[in-house]
């Protein structure tokens, strides 16, 4: 005997049709509708018909949709699969090196199991956590995965949910966590029969439709974000997730739903005795997200911090076009401001938003670990005309200059797959969905949304073309070559000169100083008895030092101590330990 249920608060019949034969349900508390099926074991198919509609519709909360998102759902067994982590005690952000990465394109074959097969690299790295985009159910073959309406339900375009269990099983396996990417601010547009079941929606973003937090019945609806939230950490044993673009969550309630979110993975996490971790990704700039709920805030563990990126990226490129524009504007300061403060926009003038932006940083309570630093991700290469990352504009020199910065911030540093050993292979906006008039208006727009990001015109490749896809796939051939093999062999150093020295995986940015040269174009970043050096200049540079350097802990190029000072070639860095 198994028991179907599912919430339509608004139908006055429903039923249930398991393996071609219909059964009655009945309404009960809450707006929901429960039934009793024998003979209704794993992989049982089953599907509900609403009032006197004959459309089979698949199950809002389906764990398993073998045959697509349009298809029955089939029965599920959470425990059925023989999990190996029972020694697995978690890990913790604060000190870890992230690496996040797309199952579809991280390998040639695009799966979990092949995904398995590089993360010993990623150990050899020094890798900590594995960030995975998000893998719900999705119509169609490949995708970012944001356009998923199914979840609940791992694609099976990857290998299904007992394929991600093993994914994550090896990964805890070889010291590495887990953190899935999750988007609750809006459904995919192919496939979310949500709205036929109640009020899930309450209206929509410029993505799709958005979710009702706030109003009429939006109690179970509320639940059904925050139970998918928990049912990945508990039943998947991922160790934290990915909170995609909370900006757009609409929820005018005293408790917000992170909050609420917040307090219930808490409560889990005492359960299954290892931390578990919710990082945000915000446009808000707003402190309050990843402020203790004890100081007033939501109690997020971190923050993705876009400000870092653009400093970076604009120091390291020039760029100045679109939301690049204030960063470009304030110039090696502005990014001298950033590595102390994580934020540029602290409540000062954005001219790309045209008003004021974000909030003080309290940074005698916000420890930096809680901001991600990166410099590269999915969407700043995804966002660009071409998906071409940092190696089609920047040298192999300021390539490393670049991780120098990340690596020794006090932040919690990132990586894009890939990029540890600066593949050339771009990684651009890709999706496929069987309706062709819905894959005309996904290329039409994303013209328009290049456009709106005010990058001007340019050439934007089809989203549904399959070399879009197939290009974008990283070629591990790559890191056997030079320059990759020496970029490789940098990274690797770097992460572990940061796990071998307190001072560079000191969170507190009190305790960071930065100088800098906007003439000569030099930083020097004060970690505790080191000093990190740096010269985006074209020029050799003589850096002044308030101490004399006792050695050189590692350099990009050969550079020299002489007296207080450090002598680096243009494009190069060195971290140097001071007497």
């Amino acid at each position: 005997m198994a028991e179907y249920a599912v919430w339509a608060p608004q139908r006055e019949k429903v039923r249930v049709l398991v393996d071609g034969t219909t059964h009655p349900m009945t309404r009960v508390e809450g707006g929901w509708w429960r039934a009793d099926v024998e003979d209704s074991g794993p992989g049982t198919a089953y599907a509900f018909l609403l009032d006197d509609d004959e459309t089979p519709l698949p199950d809002p909360r389906s764990r398993w949709q073998p045959n697509g998102v349009h298809s029955a759902s089939r029965r599920y067994d959470q425990n059925a699969f023989w999990w190996t982590d029972q020694a697995w005690t978690g890990r913790t952000l604060a000190g870890s090196v992230l690496y996040e990465l797309h199952i579809g394109t991280f390998t040639e074959a695009g799966t979990f199991d092949a995904a398995i097969e590089k993360l010993d690299h990623l150990v050899t790295l020094g890798v900590d956590m594995v960030e995975v985009l998000p893998v719900n159910a999705v119509d169609g073959p490949r995708n970012w995965g944001y356009d998923g309406v199914g979840w609940y339900a791992v694609t099976e375009n990857y290998g299904g949910p007992d394929g991600f269990k093993r994914f994550v099983d090896a990964a805890h396996a070889r010291g590495l966590g887990v953190v899935l990417d999750v988007v609750y601010n809006h459904l995919g547009p192919s496939g979310a029969y949500l709205d036929r079941f109640g009020p899930y929606f309450a209206g929509s973003n410029i993505w799709g439709p958005s979710l009702n937090l706030d109003g009429p019945h939006s109690e179970e609806v509320r639940r059904y974000a925050i139970d998918n939230a928990l049912m990945w950490l508990r039943d998947f044993h991922v160790d934290g997730l990915r909170l995609d673009a909370v900006h757009a969550l609409r929820d005018s309630r005293a408790t917000h739903l992170l909050e609420q979110l917040a307090v219930e993975v808490t409560a889990l996490e005492a359960h299954v005795g290892r931390p578990l971790t919710l990082i945000a990704e915000s446009d808000l700039n707003d402190p309050r997200l990843i402020t203790a709920r004890e100081g007033g805030g939501y109690g997020l563990d971190a923050q993705w911090t876009d400000d870092i990126h653009h400093s970076l990226h604009t120091a390291l490129t020039g760029e100045s076009q679109g939301y690049y524009a204030d960063f470009a504007a304030a110039g090696l300061t502005g990014l001298g401001h950033v590595l102390c403060r994580a934020f540029l926009h602290e409540g000062t003038w954005s001219s790309f938003r045209n008003r004021n932006h974000g909030a003080p940083v309290d940074t005698t309570k916000i420890p930096g670990h809680r901001f991600l630093a990166y410099l590269q991700n999915h969407d700043q290469i995804g966002n660009r005309a071409t998906g071409d990352r940092l190696t089609a504009t920047v040298p192999p020199g300021l390539l490393a200059c670049g991780a120098a910065l990340v690596f020794t911030s006090p932040f919690t540093p990132m990586l894009f797959m890939g990029e540890e050993w600066g593949a050339r292979t771009p990684w651009q906006f890709f999706s496929y969905f069987p309706d062709e008039a819905l894959r005309t208006a996904v290329r039409e727009g994303r013209t328009a949304e290049f456009a709106e990001h005010g990058w001007g015109d340019a050439e934007v490749p089809d989203p549904n073309a399959e070399t879009t896809f197939t290009d974008s796939k990283l070629d591990w051939e790559e890191q056997n070559q030079e320059p990759h093999a020496t970029l490789l062999a940098l990274h690797r150093e770097l992460i572990a000169l940061r796990k071998a020295w307190p001072e560079l995986s000191d969170p507190w940015l009190e305790n960071v100083e930065v100088e800098i040269d906007e003439q000569a174009r030099t930083v020097v970043v004060h970690r505790g008895r080191l000093r990190v050096v740096v010269n985006l200049g074209a020029e050799d540079a003589t850096v002044a030092l308030d101490r004399p350097v006792s050695r050189i802990l590692l350099a990009s190029e050969p550079a020299a101590a002489e007296q207080n000072a450090l002598i680096l070639p243009p494009e190069a860095f060195a971290i140097a330990l001071l007497a």
